[in-house]
């Protein structure tokens, strides 16, 4: 085995495009870590989420931490900022989006078992406070991440990237 060259991971990755039809957004509510939202715009590029609101204090996508951990991947998104979170969430499902925020609630589903549809928007939080009561309220469902350690929650990065990944799986094997 050896690893693929340039020409084999475009052909890769090209032949995973065409298995994916479903649309992805994301909304990050009050995300003010830098370097999470670096990360999180960086998975958002490699799973073509189609758009990204930020809302309340999230970080810019043009400050200097972000753009560093990102690695330039913000060029393949497109942005509209919002005041708060609830108001990010009632635009997307105007815009046809299935709303699901990313939390840990005694309503939530597990993730897997959350049917995503054509059109998914995934909303996940503040990295103390997660996402706002009234955003949440809004969603059109409530999921979390099953965990099986000693530890009670993801760093939101790791969590919006599983949740992307989610929503592609789910895609790839109806």
């Amino acid at each position: 085995m050896k690893p693929l060259d340039p020409t084999g991971l475009k052909r890769l990755h090209r032949e995973w495009r065409h298995k994916t039809t479903g649309r992805v957004a994301l909304i990050l509510d009050s995300v003010q870590s830098p370097f999470n939202v670096g990360s999180i715009l960086r998975s958002a590029a490699a799973y073509r989420v189609e758009h990204v609101w930020l809302a309340g204090a999230t970080t810019s996508p043009r400050a200097a931490n972000v753009r560093k951990t990102a690695l330039g991947t913000d060029r393949f998104l497109e942005f509209s900022t919002v005041d708060r979170a609830v108001d990010a969430v009632v635009a997307a499902q105007q815009a046809g989006w299935r709303v699901i925020a990313l939390e840990l609630t005694d309503d939530a589903t597990p993730l897997h078992a959350v049917v995503f549809g054509e059109a998914v928007c995934i909303v996940v939080g503040n990295e103390d406070h997660g996402v706002s009561a009234a955003a949440l309220r809004a969603c059109d469902a409530i999921a979390y991440l099953p965990q099986l350690g000693k530890v009670g929650s993801l760093n939101v990065a790791t969590a919006a990237s599983i949740a992307l990944y989610e929503t592609r799986r789910q895609e790839w094997d109806p």
